[in-house]
């Protein structure tokens, strides 16, 4: 068994950023003697949204409620001097990141709904800061996605850093689907790429471009709330939510044309049609889409040895239908999808851990850790 998950591993590493769509064919079936079970971690939590870990072990977990809590050897602490954030719809205190060198540095990084800045409403901002005695210090923002807007829906978000010490976070089109997401002089339905300071790279796809957002690395999305840098490929992997159907997993490339809403594999919630083509010349296939929608939130690629059977496998918080999945992907194409834990709840992200254990955070009950059966 061994030399056949090796060779699935090895097989995962060579998919490139040159993905091809991969049908929905594949129907998510219950797990064949699971191996895991999960064990709560961290109890009593309404919605959590990002969680990090911190070198001693400890994590940082938000509450999209505003709170910014901090784990250690069983206790919960709030951080003080959290962001303002304004709680509308889908918006509210997202993603978490600590540096990949955070233990030099101290820098942690949040995504956030932010009423900065002119007009009614808000949009999805970035920060970094420090923290010292259980408060956020050195307050800095980043980026701030314009403009305002009253509209509850679509705020992303997730934060990656690649291997060069880039850092991407997501912005979802907020619901301006026809405005937004294809539109390079606007915010909106795209992946951003940026130094750690903040700073726009030179390289980026579209800084000569005098009217462009500098910060855009990809564009034509709609919802990504899951990211992850592939630990295989080193490459930046992203899920999103489509509307009714078409919920796609994608690999970013610079200055890609994701194609939303011009392609899509989804229909209109109402039943009617927004688009009547799926593929177009010049916008890239998602890896994989699935219909009917999952609703993905959050995403992790094994990599740990304490996951021998699922080392090179994608997993991926299904909020629909409260589960789990588990896919496996073979030469570019999803060969098998698995529902774990189905019924644990509305699944809102899923991470591997520096020590190689995975933990899920699911709404209402807190983070799990998953686990070898006794």
């Amino acid at each position: 068994m061994k030399h056949i998950h090796s060779l699935i591993a090895l097989v995962f590493i060579t998919v490139s950023a040159c993905a091809q769509q991969q049908e929905s064919e594949v129907k998510a079936q219950e797990p064949q003697n699971l191996n895991y079970t999960t064990e709560l971690i961290v109890p009593d939590l309404y919605i959590p949204w990002g969680i990090t870990f911190l070198p001693d072990g400890s994590m940082l977990i938000t509450e999209k409620t505003g709170e910014i809590i901090h784990f250690k050897d069983g206790i919960k602490t709030n951080i003080e001097n959290a962001p303002e954030v304004y709680v509308r719809g889908q918006g509210g205190l997202l993603d978490i990141k600590a540096h990949p060198n955070y233990e030099d540095n101290g820098w942690i990084y949040i995504t956030y709904s932010s009423k900065e800045g002119e007009g009614d409403g808000g949009n999805t901002a970035l920060m970094r800061a420090k923290l010292s005695d259980n408060a956020l210090v050195e307050k800095q923002l980043l980026y701030k996605a314009t403009p305002n807007t009253k509209k509850g829906q679509h705020w992303g978000s997730r934060i990656a850093f690649d291997d060069e010490g880039y850092l991407y976070f997501s912005v979802g089109d907020r619901g301006s689907r026809d405005e937004n997401p294809q539109d390079i002089t606007r915010d909106g339905g795209k992946i951003y790429r940026l130094h750690d300071d903040g700073s726009i790279p030179e390289d980026n796809p579209f800084v000569n471009d005098s009217e462009a957002k500098t910060a855009i690395f990809s564009y034509g999305h709609r919802n990504p709330q899951g990211m992850v840098k592939n630990p295989f490929t080193g490459n930046i992997w992203v899920n999103e939510h489509g509307p009714k159907g078409g919920d796609e997993i994608n690999i970013i490339e610079k200055g890609k044309n994701y194609g939303w809403p011009v392609i899509s594999y989804g229909i209109n919630y109402s039943g009617t049609k927004f688009t009547d083509i799926t593929k177009k010349e010049g916008m890239e296939q998602p890896l994989f889409y699935w219909v009917p929608s999952i609703a993905p939130s959050g995403m992790a690629i094994v990599s740990s040895d304490k996951y021998p059977d699922w080392k090179g496998n994608v997993l991926v918080g299904a909020l629909k239908f409260e589960y789990l999945e588990r896919l496996v992907i073979e030469d570019n194409k999803v060969t098998k999808r698995e529902k774990l834990f189905e019924g644990i709840g509305r699944l809102r992200n899923v991470i591997q851990a520096p020590d190689g254990f995975i933990y899920i955070a699911v709404e209402g009950k807190g983070i799990l850790k998953i686990v070898q059966k006794n």
